[in-house]
């Protein structure tokens, strides 16, 4: 752990310190904090794809709906009653199950067929969003939801976007640690020749459900984090578009490498708010 740690310490301290001192630099710009929250936000989400697709081989274009089940969940259960931190894990995991039972049928598929029933499904979870009205308000979207609470107080502004800034930190350090453990050098080996794997003993099919889990459980948190932060939700806020951006924003930047996703986030992430 403390190896792989120490082998991307200077990027890793580079990119908690920016991280960081984004929002109190925009501080006095709401708009660009939200932008920059926005954009860490999306660190979440490129490094969960980045597992899944720069590490696994896998292009699960349902990831933007993972994230969507796991936003409403946490709408849901904020309604009912609960606290948004009690809500988090409950909703994160709930989502992340989900998305491995949706998905396991599919990864059983190679290269563009995975893709394509990926798609599928990420097109029938944003129809369920728009058609179970009593649930997700459809296509009007739920509005005005309201920020967790801290330390006796809302969670809102540059609070909001430090802890948007610890996520994104976390996020990193949880990528580092996996892909540079055992679990990611066999990712490395079913992405690059999955029958040799399959020859050399490692269960292809395990490894890709673990690494499904574990990228859904990084859209789910972001997911999660998303509603409150925004104030609301919609299918269109978690629809393909969504997923074939955090897409590109890991491609762009150098599908797999550590860096290159926060890289394709910084440069793509805020281009739509500008």
């Amino acid at each position: 752990m403390t190896d792989a740690l120490r082998k991307h310490g200077r990027g890793l301290l580079v990119f908690a310190a920016a991280a960081y001192a984004l929002p109190l630099l925009l501080a006095g710009n709401r708009y660009f904090a939200f932008i920059g929250g926005i954009a860490l936000l999306h660190v979440v989400w490129t490094a969960g794809m980045s597992l899944l697709y720069g590490y696994a081989g896998l292009m699960p274009l349902m990831f933007a709906g993972i994230a969507g089940i796991s936003a409403y969940a946490a709408v849901g259960l904020m309604a009912a009653g609960f606290s948004f931190w009690t809500a988090l894990p409950v909703a994160a995991l709930f989502a992340a199950l989900v998305g491995v039972g949706l998905g396991l049928p599919a990864l059983r598929l190679k290269g563009f067929y995975f893709t394509l029933c990926s798609l599928v499904i990420q097109t029938v979870i944003t129809l369920a969003f728009v058609y179970f009205v009593n649930l997700t308000n459809g296509d009007t979207g739920i509005s005005q939801i309201a920020p967790p609470a801290w330390f006796g107080g809302p969670l809102q502004g540059v609070g909001f976007d430090l802890v948007l800034a610890t996520l994104a930190v976390g996020a990193m350090v949880a990528l580092i640690l996996i892909v540079e453990a055992p679990f990611g050098r066999r990712l490395v080996a079913v992405r690059e020749d999955d029958e040799l794997a399959e020859m050399l003993g490692i269960d292809v099919v395990r490894q890709k459900l673990a690494a499904f889990f574990v990228g859904s459980l990084f859209a789910a948190v972001g997911g999660a984090f998303y509603a409150p932060y925004v104030g609301f939700v919609s299918p269109r806020s978690f629809d393909v578009l969504l997923s074939l951006n955090i897409w590109l924003m890991v491609a762009f930047g150098g599908r797999g490498t550590i860096w290159g996703a926060v890289v394709g986030t910084v440069l793509l992430a805020p281009l739509p708010f500008l």
